[in-house]
């Protein structure tokens, strides 16, 4: 086990690196930092001066070179807008994120997970249909227009919850619902597959016809198969709840990575951009290595070496 903890390790080098250099390039695309942070009348000299000072009069590469050696001592680069430490402003916004990130993953696996499976059990009834249609909707609706309804109809109109910020309880459920609904519909959906699929199956038809309760046979046989492409899926949607939460926590004035990075796209702030895709991709990365490990935990006959 250690040893392929090791190899996983490994492999995400070339693959930061590859992440990396795209996000380098592509933001150096939009053009120069100086026209946006600087007056249209600044002088030749003083717009030299600025990229000398952030180090964009230099080549690509010796550009590039310097952000990973920086990295791999634990320096991601100074703001060119906020001019501080971009870790600093990264490890900032980093927990209003993760409350984020908790609640709507909450809001899938308390719902989304029990939804699927009352779905599998009563397949072809109203109940599966309904199921089956907010699943529709859920995964159908963009989560900025799904904010801004909520918003204007639960916020505005209904006078029932904050309309954005954070700091109370309150204001973390409309914007933990925008980002929780599509989890929801899709861990539902995936979670109506898996335990259909092992319902199916001869040992469950056995556990049955020896007579166990019906719940003993879900909650011992079938969930216990079911959660392997459950646990799945509940992984890949960190990478969601990150893109997610760069709409929402703009929409809601939600201070958290999403929204730094929107402002840092806007403004031309390389050294955050770069840092915070080369973060969010790490955190993605060691999900998807502990979603590996969770599936030995959960069916033993799994073995890694």
């Amino acid at each position: 086990m250690s040893l392929y903890i090791l190899k996983r390790l490994v492999q995400l080098i070339p693959v930061l690196l590859g992440i990396t250099i795209v996000a380098f390039v592509l933001v150096r695309l939009t053009g120069d930092p100086a026209t946006i942070m600087l007056p249209p009348e600044a002088s030749k000299e003083t717009v030299e001066a600025f990229r000398r000072e952030y180090g964009l009069d230099q080549p690509i590469y010796i550009q590039y070179a310097n952000f990973v050696w920086g990295a791999v001592r634990g320096d991601l680069g100074i703001s060119i807008r906020y001019r501080e430490p971009v870790s600093g402003l990264f490890l900032e916004r980093l927990p209003a994120t993760l409350e984020l990130a908790a609640g709507s993953m909450a809001i899938a696996i308390l719902l989304g997970i029990p939804i699927g499976v009352i779905s599998a059990v009563k397949r072809n009834s109203w109940i599966d249909t309904v199921t089956r249609l907010i699943g529709l909707f859920g995964q159908a609706v963009p989560s900025f227009y799904l904010g801004l309804m909520l918003i204007m109809i639960v916020a505005v109109q209904w006078r029932m919850l904050p309309t954005g910020g954070r700091g109370t309880l309150a204001q973390i459920i409309l914007p933990a619902v925008t980002i929780g609904v599509h989890l929801l519909a899709l861990t539902a959906r995936f979670s109506r597959g898996a335990v259909l699929d092992v319902l199916r199956q001869d040992y469950v038809r056995t556990a049955r016809a020896k007579g166990l309760n019906e719940r003993l046979v879900l909650s011992r046989h079938v969930m216990k198969n079911a959660m392997i492409p459950i646990v799945t899926v509940l992984g890949l949607q960190v990478g969601a709840i990150f893109s997610g939460a760069v709409v929402t926590e703009t929409v809601f004035s939600w201070p958290g990575i999403g929204r730094l990075m929107v402002q840092a796209i806007s403004t031309r702030d390389f050294p955050i951009v770069q840092a915070t895709v080369m973060i969010v991709a790490l955190i993605f990365e060691v999900v998807n290595l502990l979603v590996d490990l969770t599936y030995a935990w959960l069916d033993p006959r799994i073995k890694y070496g």
